[in-house]
């Protein structure tokens, strides 16, 4: 099981990677640090660091008697839960603008993760997204993705 979400962390980055180098420009027309500088850091370090990982567990895997076995007996519902939320989340960011988004998805898999602790899940679903609003729109002027309802956020 752990080989099959390592690949599918591979290819997402390797998809990442592959944007970040060929739809984000690496310098701005004034000559300073585009859009695509810290993408292809972190697209590169994905890809690097899954790749070690890959490679890690085939080995591990080779090593084991049983050879390279597929198990699926200690997959939990919350897994599946967390999943869907961030697929629904990526959805949410589309039709939302991304503080909208992100308060309720940070709402759910905290009710998941974290139970019993309403007041701090609140407090962590909407002060975390609020305080990255305020450091990339305020101090660093940087875009936040925009939603088709188009909120003032």
């Amino acid at each position: 099981m752990r080989i099959l979400f390592l690949l599918a962390i591979l290819a997402g980055g390797l998809f990442y990677t592959y944007y970040a180098f060929n739809h984000l420009a690496f310098l701005s027309q004034t000559g300073r640090l585009g859009p695509g500088f810290f993408p292809r850091i972190v697209g590169s370090g994905i890809v690097f660091l899954t790749l070690i990982s890959v490679v890690q567990e085939l080995l591990r895997m080779r090593a084991t008697p049983e050879g390279i076995t597929l198990r699926f007996d200690n997959f939990s519902p919350g897994a599946l839960f967390i999943i869907l939320m961030g697929v629904g989340y990526l959805v949410a960011l589309r039709f939302l603008d991304a503080v909208p988004a992100t308060i309720l998805f940070l709402f759910a898999t905290l009710s998941v993760i974290n139970r019993g602790r309403y007041l701090q899940n609140v407090l962590v679903s909407v002060l975390v997204p609020v305080a990255i609003y305020i450091l990339f729109r305020k101090f660093l002027n940087a875009s936040m993705p925009q939603g088709l309802l188009g909120l003032p956020f």
